[in-house]
């Protein structure tokens, strides 16, 4: 079954139960309607008629306006420009975060303090790559951080801004559980569904996670194939010592999730050594070159039949195009490359590299999923 959503197309996959009374599921799509059914996370089974439909709306243009060379970007840029207006930018950005998080109960404070009082950094050690050269994109501030994702306090926040971004997608969900369950479970699901149909029978037996930050989606996709061998590798060692500490206090696996500091774009891995490569909400914190790099890397890793899948903000999300300009203008001011992720033909860059079977799929609101496959050996 295809997941391809263009425009008037409606993606039918395995139905996600979802709050019937949720305003945005009762809404009526006029255009551009793509409708995606998941399964129920919790029971593994299919949905039947008497849960509703979630409906998740294109937007009617191929990218926001506030993207590239249009007036609002051109303003917006010109704002944060101005260094003093770009700290006080910042700042804002940073405390409607946090707010917003412990507006809708996730204790972002509280999680912080947790990790920074704790042995996190015992880590450290056993996993910073002390040799590993930073690309020069990654030396930037992001997300409100002045040392960027090089830091102890962006990575005890990560998951609690993680936690904050899958309530935000779905804002309707009657809780954290349940919207997670919309928006990771779509995700999972577009990956499994891709890999059965293109990979010509191939299991997925060996998991790369790029760019897994402090490992929340690492964690998801070793409890969703449990038999694989699964390497969370990221380029900030902080991140991955509180990945390591996490999974650390966690009961213990058949297969151990291996951590890696290493560039994702030369990873210094065997190549033809997995069978799905992931890169989840990463790639729109990188320069166009750089997510070309990912792409290409991850081509030279996988074995014939295998999946590439990446999860980020989708550039026809009929939210993220329709954002106020104060909520745009303070996003910008967080991510140095977004514009160039918007602009970058993500699925022709794929295509060039040599993937096959790309498809993307509205997997939640706000995000896509892309997906596509090495050619089989002939």
């Amino acid at each position: 079954m295809a997941l391809l959503c263009a425009p008037h197309t409606t993606l039918l996959l395995p139905l996600y139960s979802y709050s019937s009374s949720s305003k945005a599921a009762a809404a009526a799509m006029k255009r551009n309607r793509v409708v995606v059914r998941m399964a129920d996370v919790s029971t593994g089974e299919r949905g039947n008629a008497s849960v509703s439909a979630f409906e998740f709306e294109e937007g009617h243009l191929e990218r926001p306006s506030w993207v590239g060379e249009t007036p609002a970007s051109r303003l917006v840029g010109a704002l944060l420009s101005f260094k003093p207006l770009f700290s006080l930018l910042k700042l804002g950005a940073r405390r409607v975060l946090i707010s917003t998080a412990e507006r809708t109960k996730i204790p972002w404070r509280e999680m912080a303090t947790e990790i920074l009082e704790s042995e996190v950094y015992k880590e450290m050690e056993s996993i910073e790559n002390p040799s590993l050269k930073y690309p020069d994109y990654y030396l930037n501030p992001f997300h409100a951080y002045d040392e960027g994702n090089l830091s102890w306090l962006a990575a005890a926040e990560a998951e609690a801004a993680t936690m904050s971004m899958v309530r935000r997608a779905i804002p309707n969900a009657s809780s954290l559980e349940e919207a997670s369950q919309i928006v990771r479970g779509n995700w999972l699901r577009a990956i499994e569904q891709h890999h059965l149909q293109y990979s010509g029978d191939s299991g997925i037996r060996d998991i790369l996670d790029i760019g897994c930050s402090v490992g929340v989606s690492t964690r998801l996709l070793a409890d969703k194939f449990p038999s694989a061998n699964v390497t969370g590798l990221d380029l900030s060692p902080y991140f991955l010592a509180v990945a390591q500490y996490k999974e650390k206090r966690k009961a213990p696996r058949n297969n151990p999730i291996r951590w890696i500091h290493a560039n994702g774009e030369d990873t210094g891995l065997t190549s033809n050594s997995f069978d799905l490569v992931s890169l989840a909400y990463t790639i729109h914190e990188c320069p166009a070159r750089a997510i070309v790099g990912l792409v290409k890397e991850a081509f030279r890793l996988l074995r014939p039949g295998g999946t590439i899948a990446l999860t980020d903000n989708s550039p026809k999300s009929k939210i993220l195009q329709e954002l106020s300009p104060v909520l745009f203008t303070l996003m910008k001011s967080t991510e140095p490359f977004l514009d160039e992720y918007y602009l970058l033909d993500l699925e022709g860059a794929m295509r060039q590299v040599g993937f096959e079977n790309v498809k993307t799929a509205l997997t939640d609101p706000r995000h896509r999923t892309v997906t596509g496959t090495v050619p089989l050996a002939s």
